[in-house]
């Protein structure tokens, strides 16, 4: 049992909602094609890969490396290369495989290590973080980017994707 209940509450949430994002990009990139998902408007705008790549190497910097002290290998500029060199299942895959692997090391976290600084990033602008800022972040991050791989998948698949419950029209 959690020392601490709301503590132990915020990390099991946070781990679900890690879990519910992806399972609403899934939901999204079943319905495109490869070129859908490979698509850019423009060389200011991210593909779908783009944002999947740049998602699993945020989650691997903030929470493997960040809190669970696994090897910092991200590489941030290619996450937003014009020349893709993954496949859209290639980026899925490493996408889930790390959302999964997020998720646990979150719900498994002792909450005593909530306050404990850490410095995921020391070559950006969010510096020494505490592990319950860092989780705060990484989830609204990943919730704003699912947003817009939804809204993404709304205009290449030119239909509505009834992701929420029913609604009368």
């Amino acid at each position: 049992m959690q020392s601490d209940p709301i503590a132990g509450a915020f990390l099991a949430y946070s781990a679900r909602r890690l879990v519910l994002s992806q399972q609403q990009i899934a939901n999204c990139l079943d319905q495109l094609t490869e070129q859908q998902m490979s698509h850019r408007g423009g060389d200011h705008e991210n593909s779908v890969i783009n944002l999947l790549l740049h998602l699993e190497g945020n989650l691997r910097q903030w929470v493997l490396h960040g809190i669970d002290n696994q090897p910092d290998i991200r590489r941030r500029d290619d996450e937003f290369t014009l020349t893709l060199s993954t496949t859209a299942a290639e980026a899925r895959a490493a996408f889930n495989a790390t959302v999964e692997e997020s998720s646990r090391v979150i719900a498994a976290l002792d909450p005593v290590r909530l306050l404990e600084v850490i410095d995921p990033q020391p070559t950006g602008t969010w510096r020494n973080p505490t592990i319950l800022d860092a989780i705060y972040k990484v989830v609204g991050h990943l919730e704003m980017h699912t947003g817009q791989i939804i809204l993404l998948t709304k205009q290449l698949a030119a239909k509505d994707l009834d992701l929420t419950m029913p609604r009368k029209r």
